[in-house]
């Protein structure tokens, strides 16, 4: 997705918001309240791309699109890895505007050493996941396939889910640092949860270009994200903000800090950027 040379984003023009989804606007249950449906509704209003950058998978993202009453626009998926176009007109409503895969031989070599009872799953894209084991019920999203282990890298990858239960977070965390694991982008959940994906593929590298592709001054853009996964696309936004359950290191990049994601702590944030008299805030 490029623009056209020579063509230069207007200054007092349309503005790009990237939010994360679970924990920064969805409660940790998946509700989200009305509240955050209705100022998303009028933010879109006011000449505004609202894209949800989430480490979804496309088809646990759209339920959430659908929910907001975004049925066109745009949504990163699977942590930078995936963009899709929403487009009601479509079969199963979106168009995929760019995949970014790598070759997950080597990162799953090692992790099969160094995390041998870990739960693995390889993205399988608008389906669901290639596992060597079953995940916990509700874990992930769309079909499971079970696979042989050596299967799982048969073939380019969006992204690769490693779950350890019962392994404390910071064990797990120093593990993982530990691997040294090379041409791969990775980001570390609240629970024993690894996300690899492309080197250099984030939330922020699928946003930029987007940015870009959309003509969209780097002056108006935003991002409110919670987690790990959230550093790139905080850093990359003009102006920037993490939820108050957000964990340090993540509040330490943000420009601001908001409340907490059960107290709907976005909203404030968005009513700004909905208000016509307050749009010189960018």
């Amino acid at each position: 997705m490029t623009s056209a040379p020579g063509i230069e984003p207007a200054v007092d023009d349309w503005r790009l918001v990237g939010l994360d989804i679970d924990g920064t606007f969805a409660n940790f249950d998946g509700t989200i309240s009305s509240a955050v449906i209705e100022v998303v509704e009028r933010v879109r209003m006011c000449r505004t791309h609202v894209v949800l950058a989430t480490g979804r998978s496309i088809i646990a993202t759209l339920p959430i699109a659908h929910e907001l009453g975004i049925r066109r626009g745009w949504a990163v998926c699977s942590n930078g890895a995936v963009t899709v176009r929403l487009n009601p007109g479509t079969p199963g409503g979106y168009d995929i505007a760019a995949v970014r895969t790598f070759d997950p031989r080597v990162a799953l070599e090692v992790v099969r050493k160094e995390l041998p009872d870990a739960l693995v799953a390889v993205e399988d894209l608008g389906v669901g996941f290639r596992v060597a084991r079953e995940f916990p019920m509700n874990e992930l999203s769309g079909r499971q396939r079970i696979v042989d282990y050596e299967q799982l890298w048969n073939e380019p990858a969006t992204r690769v889910i490693v779950r350890a239960p019962g392994v404390d977070v910071s064990h797990f965390d120093a593990v993982v640092q530990a691997m040294g694991l090379q041409d791969v982008t990775y980001s570390i959940g609240y629970t024993a949860w690894l996300d690899l994906t492309g080197p250099g593929v984030s939330k922020g590298s699928a946003l930029e270009e987007l940015r870009v592709h959309l003509d969209v001054n780097a002056a108006h853009t935003v991002a409110v994200g919670d987690g790990a996964n959230d550093l790139d696309m905080l850093r990359w936004a003009a102006r920037s903000a993490a939820m108050g359950n957000a964990p340090e290191a993540v509040k330490a990049v943000a420009g601001q800090v908001l409340g907490l994601v059960e107290d709907d702590a976005l909203v404030p944030l968005l009513e700004e950027l909905a208000d016509p008299a307050r749009l010189a805030v960018l």
